[in-house]
């Protein structure tokens, strides 16, 4: 168990309130990216996306408490962040569609490339076209996840991960060589 992991528990279980809320914002910090790329997948716009990152951390906190440690902590934190991100798809398509105006803009950096910038553009705008699952998939194939640990996370069997990733990627594959 990394060190976080360890003061995350026993400050989760700690009465202290100041050290569990400390221990949590670490937590936070630590995988920011996680949430970031999510919500970067599941949103089009740029307020949605820090709409969503707000109640991604929000159901976080509220679980904090209830981390039983069976799992990876980075396991548990992007099962939430997935159920929350598809909660709040299903309640969008309730409530009617809007149009994308927003596209996502990669910040700048001193090693900034704008062949690689395109790429990744033409990759995520690829990927925002399959359904909520299939996204939910590839995301986590792409973050290095195991098919075991993707199985945990979304609750399919490792063998019907691996048969719909290998759909996944020849349907992202043709609609790529495509354009």
């Amino acid at each position: 168990m990394t060190k976080l992991v360890v003061s995350v528990l026993i400050s989760r279980n700690n009465k202290n309130k100041m050290q569990k809320e400390e221990a949590f914002v670490e937590l936070i910090k630590q995988n920011e990216g996680l949430i970031f790329k999510i919500t970067t997948m599941y949103t089009d716009h740029y307020d949605d996306q820090q709409d969503l990152y707000q109640d991604i951390v929000y159901q976080l906190w509220k679980s904090f408490d209830s981390f039983r440690s069976e799992s990876k902590i980075s396991t548990w934190m992007y099962r939430i962040a997935l159920n929350t991100a598809l909660t709040r798809i299903r309640k969008k398509k309730r409530f009617g569609n809007s149009v994308s105006i927003d596209q996502v803009i990669l910040k700048q950096t001193e090693n900034y490339n704008q062949e690689f910038e395109e790429r990744l553009k033409l990759v995520y705008a690829h990927v925002r076209k399959l359904n909520v699952v299939e996204k939910g998939l590839i995301f986590l194939l792409l973050e290095g996840k195991k098919y075991e640990e993707i199985a945990e996370i979304t609750g399919l069997s490792p063998t019907n991960v691996g048969t719909k990733i290998s759909r996944i990627k020849q349907k992202l594959k043709q609609q790529i060589v495509k354009k």
